[in-house]
């Protein structure tokens, strides 16, 4: 795999390594939002969430389109959904597995007793 893949993938990455950027993709996984929508559903401050809009931008994971002094925001691919998606996926398969084992220790624990 060339290293210009690889830096590509771990900047997209980057741009997801944080919960409020994450949580704003997966806001916008049902149509775009304005920048006040954003704002009012995470419950942040205005200035904030433009640092992450920002980002996700920069690293085009979202675009935006303005009408009048509104800022609208959307996915630019939907297959980012499908990243998040997938990381869901991996993150309950590990969890349940966590789970099945914190129970067997736990059962071992009680047995020996």
């Amino acid at each position: 795999m060339p290293d210009s893949l690889r830096r590509f993938k771990a900047d997209i990455f980057q741009a997801l390594a944080h919960p409020t950027r994450i949580a704003i993709i997966e806001l916008l996984e049902n149509g775009e939002m304005s920048a006040g929508e954003l704002i009012e559903k995470l419950g942040m401050e205005q200035a904030n969430i433009s640092q992450h809009l920002a980002v996700l931008r920069a690293k085009q994971l979202v675009v935006n389109r303005k009408v009048g002094n509104q800022v609208f925001y959307s996915v630019r691919d939907p297959i980012i959904i499908k990243v998040l998606a997938l990381m869901r996926r991996y993150f309950q398969a590990h969890l349940k597995e966590s789970l099945e084992m914190l129970s067997e220790m736990e059962a071992s624990a009680e047995a020996s007793k």
